[in-house]
């Protein structure tokens, strides 16, 4: 019990604490801060709150930290975007190896055939495969059109 009312009024004091910095101006002109007051000299009290939180307090990012944000920031997105380049060049390629090889196949000829609505192999007939070929021909030319 008396450990919750010290911390109670330990709780209510703390606000009212607060530092005194003084402000002078020395004998060369420049402007001092200190916690005690030299003798002799025009002193202005200051009154300071504690800082509230948890920790020191974080300075704001001065320009320079911006600009290194700003170019990390940056070098990232350029990543980014090459990494999804190159992405997209494999599947280019990928996509225009398997027309090359649909294209070979009919090109090539031979007995091929298809699956009918049953489930049945059908044999092509020549101007099936010859539509086929046709086909396979435009869709590769569209696919290597970069290659």
């Amino acid at each position: 019990m008396k450990r919750l009312i010290v911390l109670a009024l330990a709780c209510a004091v703390a606000p009212l604490a607060s530092a005194t910095l003084y402000k002078y101006v020395d004998k060369d002109g420049k402007t001092v801060y200190s916690d005690t007051p030299p003798a002799g000299v025009d002193v202005k009290p200051l009154h300071v709150a504690p800082a509230t939180g948890s920790g020191p307090a974080k300075a704001p990012p001065s320009a320079l930290e911006k600009d290194l944000e700003k170019g990390r920031a940056l070098a990232k997105e350029r990543e980014k975007k090459t990494d999804a380049a190159e992405h997209n060049a494999k599947l280019a390629e990928q996509k225009c190896e398997q027309a090359r090889a649909s294209y070979r196949t009919y090109q090539d000829g031979g007995r091929l055939f298809k699956y009918n609505d049953k489930g049945e192999r059908e044999f092509l007939s020549d101007d099936e495969i010859e539509a086929k070929r046709v086909s396979s021909k435009k869709e590769m030319d569209e696919a290597c059109a970069g290659s």
